[in-house]
C-alpha cells in the first residue's frame, strides 16, 4: 500500500488528523498574530537587551526559526536555548520566552525558575499545564493559546503557532519590524502552497509527494544556509518524528571545512545517504557561489541529491515554505513507510522511563 495518489489510503492511514493540522497552518499563523497582538506587554520589556527563548523538541522549533530568519532586523542579541539552564549573562535586562505546548516540558519549568531567580522578564507561550501556573502565580505576561486550529494536538505541527507568537511578540515590543500586511502576505502565499502539496493532488503534479517518493529508503542529509536553517531543522524534526526516519542538517558555508571529507567512508553510506539541498536566491553572495561546488563534491562522491529552491519573493516566505512543504513530505513519507504520522512511542517510552 504505497500509492501517494489512492486517497481512500491516505485518508485510512491517518487517524489522529494530522493532515487536518497541516491543513490548518495558515490559520494557526493568523490565530497567533491576532492573540498577541492584543495582548497587555509591559513596557519595561521593550528595553530589554537581550532574548533568550528556551524550550525544546517541537516547542523550540518556533524559535529556531525565528533565530535563524531575523538576524539582520532585531536590534539585540537572541539565542535560542535548550537546556536545564539557561545562560549565566541572563538578567533582569534580558527577555527570556519560554516556549512549551504542554506546559509540562521539564527543561522549560526549570529554566522558568533559573529565569525568575535571575529577575529576568518573562513572557510565556503555552496551552496550559505548569507552566500556565506558573505565569499566573507569577503574574508574567503570556500567550495561553487554545490550539483550535491543530486537531492532532502534535507540537511539531502547531508551528504556525509557536513561530508566529514568537515574532508577533518582537514585533509589538519594538524588537523587530513586523507589518499587518507582511503576515496576510505569508498567510496567503502558504494556503496556495497547501493547495498545490494537498492529498487531492497526483504525484506528477505534487512537488511534496515527489520529494517524499524520492526520500523513501534513504537517509536524507539536508543541507542549506542562513535564513533557512531553523526551517529546516524543523524539516529534520518531521521527518524523525512524523515519517520516523533518520536525517541529519549541516549548513553552508560551515559544511565546507570539514563534511567534504567525510563523504568517503564508509562505502556503503552510498547506499543508504541522499542529500536534500535547500537553496535560495536570497543567500548572500559568498554563500550562494558555494552550493555548485559543494554539489560537485558530493556528487562526485557517489552520493544522489535532490535539490530544492525556495520560491518565495523574500525571506519571510521563504521560512514559512520550508516549514509547510517539511510537514507535506514527512507525512507522504510516513504513508510510504506505513509509519503512524501522529504517534512517537519511543519518545513517550524515553519520557515514561524518567519517571520510574
Amino acid at each position: 500500500m504505497n500509492n501517494l495518489d489512492k486517497i481512500e489510503d491516505l485518508l485510512a492511514f491517518d487517524k489522529k488528523r494530522v493532515y487536518e493540522s497541516i491543513t490548518l497552518f495558515g490559520e494557526q499563523i493568523e490565530q497567533a498574530y491576532n492573540e498577541v497582538g492584543k495582548l497587555d506587554i509591559p513596557k519595561e520589556y521593550y528595553q530589554a537587551s537581550n532574548i533568550v527563548i528556551a524550550g525544546m523538541g517541537g516547542s523550540a522549533l518556533g524559535g529556531r526559526v525565528v533565530d535563524s530568519l531575523i538576524p539582520q532586523r532585531v536590534r539585540v542579541p537572541i539565542e535560542v536555548f535548550t537546556e536545564f539552564y539557561i545562560p549565566n549573562y541572563v538578567n533582569q535586562n534580558s527577555l527570556v520566552i519560554l516556549s512549551s505546548y504542554s506546559g509540562t516540558t521539564q527543561e522549560t519549568l526549570r529554566d522558568a525558575l533559573e529565569a525568575l531567580k535571575k529577575g529576568a522578564k518573562i513572557f510565556v507561550i503555552t496551552t496550559g499545564g505548569k507552566l500556565e501556573e506558573f505565569a499566573h502565580k507569577e503574574g508574567t505576561p503570556a500567550y495561553i493559546f487554545n490550539p483550535e486550529n491543530n486537531p492532532s494536538s502534535q507540537p511539531r505541527l502547531a508551528l504556525g503557532y509557536s513561530v508566529t507568537a514568537i515574532l508577533a511578540l518582537l514585533g509589538k515590543c519594538e524588537y523587530i519590524n513586523l507589518t499587518n500586511s507582511e503576515i496576510k502576505e505569508v498567510v496567503s502565499f502558504v494556503k496556495s502552497l497547501i493547495a498545490d502539496y494537498k492529498r487531492e493532488n497526483p504525484e506528477a503534479s505534487n512537488l511534496a509527494k515527489k520529494i517524499a517518493k524520492d526520500l523513501r529508503g534513504y537517509l536524507p542529509v539536508i543541507v542549506t544556509s542562513e535564513h533557512l536553517i531553523g526551517s529546516c531543522h524543523a524539516f529534520k524534526n518531521q521527518l524523525n518524528e512524523t515519517a520516523k526516519t533518520f536525517s541529519v542538517l549541516f549548513d553552508i558555508p560551515e559544511l565546507n571545512h570539514h563534511l567534504l571529507e567525510g563523504l568517503k567512508n564508509p562505502m556503503r553510506l552510498r547506499e543508504l545517504v541522499k542529500f536534500l539541498i535547500v537553496e535560495s536566491k536570497l543567500f548572500t553572495p559568498e554563500v550562494s557561489k558555494r552550493y555548485p561546488v559543494t554539489k560537485e563534491v558530493i556528487i562526485k562522491n557517489g552520493y544522489p541529491v535532490i535539490t530544492y529552491e525556495a520560491l518565495g519573493k523574500n525571506r519571510l516566505l521563504q521560512v514559512f515554505e520550508l516549514i509547510i512543504l517539511s510537514y507535506f513530505v514527512a507525512y507522504y513519507l510516513a504513508f510510504l513507510y506505513q509509519e503512524d504520522p501522529a504517534s512517537i512511542p519511543w519518545v513517550d517510552y524515553f519520557k515514561s522511563r524518567l519517571q520510574d
